[in-house]
């Protein structure tokens, strides 16, 4: 249509007659005279509407999911980050449960042996100059560390430092063949030397060849000169099996460590010695033994006799009287009678 005056009072008309049907509809409410028309018009292009939608909303629904993807990615993403960082911290609360307790543990023994202790805590195992039984603590020169000083736990000996460096330390453990300490036997006092064997055990040769030592016999360090590079007292470990005497100088058992060198995590090296030998104070108390229960059975007077549905003084199952010997036993002798039975019963006359 080309854009001339019929055209522009063409167009002002259509619109005039719209808003005056609008008028009118909006007044007549749900009387309106336009509303036979408007059923009319749903009833002819409902159906073509609705063939429209269903093939138009598959291609919606596809771009409303490509749309929302992202969103639901980032979600995802998000979820697993928390879910991630919550593993992470209660990880981190459980390995914090555990040092404190090593550390409340440490603490413990220091005092019942009146050890002065510096915490440390392992950070490497093993050393880069040969195969030997070490760990790297955090703990140096700047914390008053010096060579030859003994470390221990919560369970006992650990080892003694062997190298110093400004922030970390080298401790030589009990197990490392080289490592070598004075013990004493619990109770006994029988003095031997533990040394280490690069497993999980050690061998103590006792001074005394005739020493009386059994399974479960308890030991601890004898001590060096002035603490170093022992202390006294610091549980060693218990006894697992003695060998026969046979007429060597020395006596050898074998001793599993209390302490548990694949798991070591928070150590303390002693900065300061006991005023005085704590002998025995600081092995922990030994396990007591589980008592045997034991069943009494009381049996009150008479209640044999029911049992047997018998009366105490009346005539017995079998007939006899109550003050009768019981059935299948001979009658007690009488004044009168021989006490010991006639053989000739049994013999025949």
């Amino acid at each position: 249509m080309r854009d001339n005056r019929e055209s522009r009072l063409l167009l002002v008309l259509l619109v005039a007659v719209a808003f005056a049907l609008i008028t009118v509809d909006l007044r007549g409410g749900e009387q309106s005279p336009l509303d036979g028309a408007r059923r009319g018009a749903a009833t002819v292009l409902g159906p073509v509407q609705n063939t429209v939608a269903g093939a138009v909303d598959p291609v919606g629904n596809a771009v409303a999911a490509v749309r929302d993807s992202g969103k639901r990615h980032d979600r995802l993403a998000a979820l697993e980050r928390e879910n991630a960082e919550l593993k992470q911290r209660l990880g981190s609360d459980d390995r914090n449960r555990s040092q404190a307790e090593e550390l409340d543990k440490l603490l413990r023994t220091a005092a019942a042996g009146q050890y002065g202790v510096k915490g440390a805590q392992v950070i490497a195992i093993g050393a880069a100059q040969g195969f030997s039984w070490t760990i790297t603590i955090d703990v140096g020169e700047r914390d008053g560390i010096k060579r030859d000083m003994t470390v221990l736990n919560g369970d006992g000996l650990v080892g003694r430092v062997t190298t110093v460096g400004p922030s970390t330390s080298t401790v030589l453990l009990a197990t490392d063949p080289d490592f070598t300490v004075g013990t004493r036997l619990e109770k006994s006092n029988e003095l031997g030397f533990a040394n280490g064997r690069g497993d999980s055990w050690l061998t103590v040769q006792l001074l005394n060849t005739r020493a009386n030592v059994k399974k479960g016999d308890r030991m601890v360090t004898f001590g060096s000169s002035n603490n170093r590079p022992f202390v006294p007292g610091v549980p060693v470990g218990e006894v697992i099996q003695v060998t026969p005497y046979s007429g060597d100088l020395t006596r050898t058992v074998r001793v599993r460590p209390y302490v548990g060198f694949s798991r070591l995590d928070i150590v303390g090296v002693v900065v300061e010695g006991p005023r005085k030998d704590p002998r025995d104070m600081v092995l922990p108390d030994p396990p007591k033994k589980k008592p045997v229960p034991t069943v009494t059975v009381t049996v009150t007077p008479g209640a044999e006799d029911a049992a047997d549905g018998q009366d105490g003084d009346g005539p017995q199952a079998d007939g006899q009287q109550g003050d009768g010997p019981p059935d299948g036993q001979a009658a007690p002798p009488g004044p009168d009678q021989d006490q010991y039975p006639d053989q000739t019963d049994e013999q025949g006359d």
